[in-house]
């Protein structure tokens, strides 16, 4: 894992390969944004030392136009690490779909904290939303969060009540579905089923507190319905907060500049 002191990480962005605990090579951006401007003439604890790690969603990537407009406007708010999923864009490995990608996100994590950041907030969507709520729970020493933000996130595994939902088994299950999305969607998709099933992102939400968390849903979402976010929610009373936006969709794709900047605004005052 490259490891540059924080004056050097700070001069412009960085491309670099981490290392996962299990072996797999991730594809990883760094950005420092505000970070940037913000050095030598901010109060302590104020954008200098926050990085906002980004967690696409399925069959995403660090270079995707939708992901790179996201960080960018995060960028306005502090450092901004992007990175690819295993089996996604320069990434190695095969996707898990929202198992083992814990791992790539701790290796995200570490990496901000060895560029010197002191707070760190996971914003993730759609399957990486599962995945910071999941990474969170887990409480992973350097590779822990201050701050999380989930967008788009199931509640729940093996949902197939919507058709986009029921399209997206059919690719993961189907060796002819792995195969378009290898060449149609370049995302390599594993062949195993779970074993064991990872905890479910409702049954994790629970274990993130005290930590703040973000919920972000539409209610317009073609792949979950609002039960998921509410569902999400009711786990962390008094805990989580929750925004149900109207009239946006899924993901990063339905999350407007607007919506995404306040979401870095709220990362930088609950964070630490």
């Amino acid at each position: 894992m490259l490891r540059p002191n924080s004056e050097t990480a700070r001069r412009g962005p960085l491309r670099t390969l981490l290392h996962t605990v299990d072996g797999v090579r991730i594809d990883a951006a760094y950005d420092p944004g505000a970070a940037a401007t913000d050095i030598g003439h901010a109060p302590s604890g104020h954008l200098e030392d926050l990085a906002i790690v980004v967690a696409h969603g399925f069959t995403g990537d660090l270079e995707r136009p939708h992901v790179r407009r996201v960080a960018d406007v995060l960028a306005r708010h502090g450092a901004v690490v992007t990175f690819s999923f295993r089996g996604h864009g320069a990434s190695g490995g095969r996707s898990t779909v929202g198992d083992r990608e814990v791992y790539d996100l701790a290796a995200a994590v570490e990496w901000a904290r060895a560029l010197g950041h002191t707070r760190v907030v996971t914003v993730g969507f759609s399957m990486g939303g599962s995945v910071v709520l999941r990474h969170a729970a887990l409480h992973l020493g350097d590779a822990g969060t201050d701050a999380v933000v989930a967008v788009s996130a199931p509640a729940r595994w093996y949902y197939r009540g919507t058709a986009p939902m029921r399209r997206l088994h059919w690719l993961v299950t189907r060796p002819e579905g792995r195969l378009l999305g290898r060449y149609g969607l370049r995302t390599r998709i594993h062949h195993r089923d779970w074993d064991p099933v990872p905890t479910s992102p409702v049954e994790s939400v629970p274990l993130i507190a005290p930590t703040p968390l973000l919920i972000v849903h539409g209610d317009q979402d073609g792949y979950f319905p609002v039960d998921h976010p509410r569902m999400l929610a009711d786990a962390a009373p008094g805990h989580a907060e929750l925004w149900l936006e109207p009239g946006m969709g899924h993901a990063e794709h339905a999350s407007d500049d607007e919506l995404v900047a306040r979401i870095g605004a709220w990362a930088v005052s609950h964070a630490g």
